[in-house]
């Protein structure tokens, strides 16, 4: 079986899985997006802007590093399986959790600070 682009078919079950992971990976960008705002800018009184803006920047690179890989990574996954080869490896994922780390740990310093 083939589809209109001359490729051969893919298992629609792992294209929609694909598919919910770069969806996953879209919603965590705006999370982070969000988190680093809000960090920022919802924490006046707390003090401390130096330490807000560093977690704030973490968070909004991670997001912004998260966004622009997903669409690229989904790609990769999609002729992948079309040609029938391995599925890619990615460490894309490490972007959010290095970033929620040092954010978290830049949040308890904030909290021993207060």
């Amino acid at each position: 079986m083939s589809t209109d682009d001359g490729g051969p078919a893919v298992d629609y079950r792992m294209s929609l899985a694909a598919e919910r992971t770069y969806l996953a990976y879209i919603r965590t960008a705006l999370a982070l997006l969000a988190a680093g705002v809000a960090v920022v800018g919802a924490l006046p009184n707390i003090g401390h802007l130096g330490i807000r803006r560093v977690m704030g920047t973490l968070l909004v690179v991670a997001g912004l590093t998260l966004a622009l890989a997903a669409r690229p990574r989904w790609h990769r996954l999609e002729s992948a399986m079309r040609r029938g080869d391995p599925l890619p490896t990615s460490r894309i994922e490490l972007v959010p959790i290095v970033a929620v780390v040092l954010a978290g740990a830049l949040g308890l310093l904030l909290v021993l600070l207060a």
